[in-house]
């Protein structure tokens, strides 16, 4: 038997915070899920010849409920002609105390990919860390970086380039606002947050931001974010994970930043309103603004499909990923 005289060693792209993938790459990753939702529309998938995942299997990692990430991710990896593995922690060895690096190990083994829903962020980058295979963050208490993409593409659909427009988002200062402050210094947008004092964003990625030149703006004051907004941004004020105690603070402490009709007005006359669902009518927006005309929630939750085939096109395709936005 031969003998390789050198041995390649494969580069592995984990899709994890959007901080940490190249700015073009990013822009590509929208570019290509644009181009899949005209083919999807065109009826070219799944019988589309290129079919990049065909051969290979991901397995999708769910520690917590969900409805979008997980459709749009099995639906997704069928149709670029993968085969997806839905596991609950609960039914996995974890739950019986088995490691993250030990579960990382053995699916490298048998897997192409992960993606991963957890509850704890260090399950994520201990994955990632010990993991052969690219590992994409499908939420975590302190990211959301699939959904902000989605959310992207859908703005720049609506309204053109996302570049130095205004967003604001108002409401906690959770995953999805730290994914937007990430997306915001990529993407060259304006950001205005209104958050309670005592639910500011993470201090960690507004340094990151800052140092990067992003213009981040913060205040306690939703009206002064909504001003001129060429787009509101809200999410739901409770988490899955906060107990009793924490969800009765928030429902007290988030209600002067509900979007309503009022805010929307501060906004530009062609403002567009977006939400990562699922929706809490009457706490954090009213029944009058989520189903308006400015209401773009369900394009929003369509696009987490193009954008999840593209970021998978990404993250398993190697270096000649752009290759398939042609085919």
């Amino acid at each position: 038997m031969k003998h390789p005289t050198s041995i390649q060693i494969k580069r592995i792209k984990h899709f994890l915070e959007l901080k940490d993938i190249d700015k073009q790459d990013l822009k590509d990753i929208l570019t290509l899920g644009k181009q899949i939702k005209v083919m999807q529309e065109d009826r070219k998938y799944p019988s589309h010849p290129a079919q990049p995942l065909k051969g290979r299997s991901i397995a999708l990692i769910f520690s917590k409920p969900s409805t979008r990430t997980r459709v749009s991710f099995e639906v997704g990896i069928h149709q670029l002609g993968g085969n997806p593995i839905v596991l609950s922690t609960n039914t996995m060895q974890i739950d019986r105390g088995e490691t993250i690096a030990d579960t990382a190990r053995v699916l490298s083994r048998f897997v192409d990919g992960i993606v991963i829903r957890t509850g704890c962020t260090e399950h994520l980058t201990e994955l990632a860390k010990l993991s052969s295979v690219p590992v994409i963050n499908g939420l975590t208490p302190a990211s959301h970086p699939g959904q902000v993409m989605a959310d992207v593409m859908t703005f720049e659909e609506h309204k053109g380039p996302i570049k130095g427009r205004v967003i604001a988002w108002i409401g906690d200062g959770n995953n999805v606002a730290n994914s937007f402050i990430e997306a915001a210094t990529q993407f060259d947008f304006i950001l205005k947050l209104a958050t309670p004092s005592n639910y500011l964003p993470s201090k960690k990625v507004l340094a990151w931001a800052k140092s990067k030149g992003a213009d981040i703006h913060l205040t306690t004051d939703p009206k002064e974010a909504a001003k001129n907004a060429d787009c509101i941004v809200t999410d739901t004020w409770v988490s899955m994970s906060d107990n009793e105690s924490e969800k009765q603070q928030r429902l007290n402490a988030l209600p002067p930043y509900q979007v309503n009709q009022e805010i929307m007005r501060l906004a530009a006359p062609d403002a567009i309103f977006m939400h990562c669902l699922p929706a809490h009518i009457g706490q954090e927006v009213t029944a009058n603004v989520f189903e308006s005309s400015q209401s773009v929630v369900f394009d929003e939750a369509e696009n987490r499909l193009h954008t999840h085939k593209a970021i998978l096109i990404w993250a398993l395709m190697g270096d000649n990923w752009r290759d398939y936005s042609s085919r």
